[in-house]
């Protein structure tokens, strides 16, 4: 069970806003040493039905909460880091992988939202393919004038690996090519057959070494060796599906271009069709699934791409993954098993999550032993007790969830499961709190004693360094865990004054490289080891002092604020622009009639739930003080925009009436990518109202207030002097 765990026991549908935006953390954590060790180490910890399951959870909650969607978003971002064996190589065009659809309405929304971003009707036609989802390892092979020059991986999207001699001793990718764009970047994939690989893990058997455990892990750890050799002896294959950088286009569609990749010579997938009805997408997707068996090869989906190029162009992209295309996951597994306990666990926000510790179940591929069970009201809806028979599901959620209890299976004497009144860490009284917006009790019964809770304080510490908020290189889960259990670190700023307090004798860290009973390691031989981490300690001293200047959105999201996870931190560092205006007009807006409250309501993607979560942190005069005594230590620095040379970066824009040469999505979209804030009513901090016919009230504000306005013509003309 993962020590951050508390929100993912709760159903996607039953999450508040605030524990929404928790889990989102949490998953953006989870998912990235996933990526970590799949990408980067070829040695996945999780299956790809658990990974699938991780993805999953994560777009169900950006969907019912858009405004929570953090930057760091694993919808955001693409594999690993790449490997320091090799030599990296940056694309020229990203490689970015699919936003997944679980089912098929998940299939119908994608195409809707096609529809919607590029404001076509029902009756106009979309033709969309439709091809097998390869489960290897992504690859980008650069011609140049017909030549083969440079084959990279993935990697983390924008950098990959450099394994040129090791693509080219795989027959299926060609050295040079007749009649090819003189730039030419095509992009698939490289697997391994079932026969091939079955043939490999019987040679691997015969000479002693452990058979591998998956088609996908060998072809990748193949064409990521350091000896081409090696890679060579490994029977590896190559689908091209997809292409980044050409100097000339390869057709007018996505099936016209996989036509000429075909005719330049690369093995492309038959099984790739074009559909113009929902129904025929989904019928080809039944079919691929039935007959993935015969495949020989390893799938794990069906990938739905909009044919028309012009329209992809427009569609775009969302950080990691393209709005035009979604991969269409096969689903996942269920076991049945006996639940042996139930646990409470206590996270950063004081929420009481009740976990089922399972007798230990195969469940595609893993090993189960513990599953979801939400809350107090879920485990008495299911009536799950302790010793029942229970239907085990991965699907949806960061670790199994309870599906179901078989009831003729219970034990006699089985009681009813009575959730505690009080934390099982500090004691304090554990309360269903109010709704703010509704006035009715949560579902989430909460510790009480906050900051005076052990098990708070520490989530909050680990939240603080985690990789969205201050990512200190060295300063990690464990070493927190550490720090704070023997008071050597008890809040933020005390991690900025571990160097003088070491180097005053107050603390000694180097203690930490003692065996269990407080000795000297010693080697083989018996000889006492010196300090191994002398040097690892300086460096952590170096990360905490890399980070003493720190963008003031990952300062804001450090905090831990509730309802305000990276997403809206950015938004109000974006808005404010200084960390102490931000404070200043927290502290201001506790009066919801004063105009630094309607000021933060003008954000848009900030409501009053979030904006009371702000307000309430810096109500605390003890998270007033810890605040400021930490920025004795740390100076956030101002936001930067994401496009400083834009003629809008930085400017705050609105869209109102009816725009007619794009969707309002697709205004939205192009003003941030631009660096501008969308905000969704006018002050007079407004500098651009964009206004299409049907304007209304905002039009006359911004009349009224002098503000700019601008015709869709003009705004399109703007951007792009």
């Amino acid at each position: 069970m993962a020590k951050h765990a508390e929100t993912a026991l709760i159903p996607v549908s039953k999450l508040a806003p605030e524990s929404a935006e928790k889990e989102l953390a949490r998953l953006a954590s989870v998912i990235k040493a996933a990526d970590e060790a799949y990408y980067g180490k070829d040695k996945p910890e999780i299956t790809d039905a658990e990974y699938d399951a991780l993805r999953r959870r994560n777009l169900l909650i950006e969907r019912r909460f858009p405004k929570l969607k953090r930057d760091d978003s694993p919808s955001d971002k693409v594999g690993a880091a790449p490997s320091a064996k090799f030599e990296k190589s940056k694309h020229a065009v990203a490689m970015l992988s699919l936003d997944n659809a679980f089912d098929d309405a998940d299939v119908a929304d994608f195409t809707k939202r096609v529809r919607k971003f590029l404001g076509l009707g029902d009756s106009e036609k979309v033709a969309f393919t439709a091809e097998p989802k390869i489960d290897g390892l992504s690859l980008n092979l650069r011609y140049e004038d017909g030549v083969l020059t440079l084959a990279a991986t993935r990697g983390d999207g924008t950098t990959g690996e450099n394994v040129t001699s090791n693509a080219l001793t795989i027959a299926d990718i060609p050295k040079s090519l007749k009649n090819a764009p003189a730039v030419l970047e095509v992009r698939g994939e490289v697997y391994m057959s079932h026969e091939d690989f079955e043939a490999l893990n019987r040679q691997l058997v015969e000479a002693g070494e452990d058979a591998a455990p998956n088609p996908r892990n060998v072809a990748a750890g193949s064409l990521r060796q350091l000896d081409a050799a090696v890679t060579a002896a490994r029977p590896l294959q190559f689908f091209a599906y997809t292409w980044g950088e050409l100097s000339e286009p390869l057709g007018e569609t996505q099936m016209d271009a996989i036509k000429r990749l075909a005719k330049l010579g690369f093995k492309t997938n038959p099984l790739t069709k074009r559909f113009y009805e929902i129904d025929k997408l989904i019928a080809h997707y039944r079919k691929i699934e039935e007959g993935r068996s015969g495949l020989g090869y390893d799938i794990d989906g069906v990938v739905y791409k909009v044919d028309r190029l012009d329209y992809q162009e427009r569609l775009g992209f969302v950080s990691r993954h393209p709005r035009w295309a979604v991969a269409h996951k096969f689903p996942a597994e269920k076991a049945t098993t006996v639940l042996e306990d139930i646990e409470i666990q206590v996270g950063r926000t004081g929420k009481l999550t009740p976990v089922a510790r399972l007798k230990p179940v195969t469940v595609g591929g893993v090993v189960v032993s513990n599953a979801t069970l939400h809350n107090e009201d879920e485990i008495n809806r299911k009536d799950v007790r302790v010793g029942d028979t229970v239907v085990v599901q991965r699907a949806g959620d960061v670790i199994p969830q309870i599906v179901e209890v078989v009831k003729d299976k219970r034990p006699k004497g089985a009681k009813a499961f009575k959730f505690p009144d009080s934390c099982p860490v500090c004691g304090s009284h554990a309360v269903n709190e109010l709704n703010p917006n509704t006035g009715k009790a949560d579902v989430d019964k909460r510790c009480t004693g906050g900051l005076i809770c052990a098990a708070q304080a520490k989530e909050r510490l680990k939240h603080f360094v985690s990789r969205q908020a201050f990512d200190i290189e060295g300063l990690g889960t464990r070493q927190i865990e550490a720090f704070f259990d023997d008071g050597t670190v008890k809040e933020p700023a005390d991690i900025f004054t571990l160097r003088r307090r070491q180097d005053a004798g107050d603390i000694d860290l180097y203690r930490y490289d003692l065996d269990d009973k407080g000795a000297r390691k010693r080697d083989k031989s018996g000889k006492e080891k010196p300090p191994t981490n002398l040097k690892s300690v300086q460096n952590l001293f170096d990360a905490i002092d890399d980070r003493r200047k720190i963008a003031a959105s990952r300062f804001i999201n450090a905090l831990g604020v509730r309802h305000v996870g990276e997403t809206n931190a950015r938004l109000f560092a974006t808005h404010y622009g200084e960390f102490k205006d931000f404070y200043d007009a927290a502290v201001k807006a506790r009066d919801e009639n004063a105009p630094a409250y309607a000021d933060m309501l003008t954000i848009d993607g900030v409501g009053a739930l979030v904006a009371r979560g702000v307000i309430d942190f810096f109500d605390e005069v003890h998270n007033r003080d810890a605040v400021d005594r930490l920025l004795k230590e740390v100076s956030p620095q101002r936001q930067e925009t994401t496009a400083a040379s834009s003629p809008v970066a930085g400017k705050t824009v609105v869209f109102t009436g009816t725009l007619e040469t794009m969707t309002r999505d697709e205004a939205k979209a192009t003003a941030q990518g631009l660096g501008a804030k969308v905000s969704g009513s006018v002050s007079g901090k407004t500098d651009y109202v964009v206004a299409g016919p049907g304007a209304g009230s905002k039009l006359k504000k911004a009349e009224e207030l002098g503000v700019k306005v601008l015709t869709e013509q003009e705004w399109a003309a703007l951007i792009k002097s």
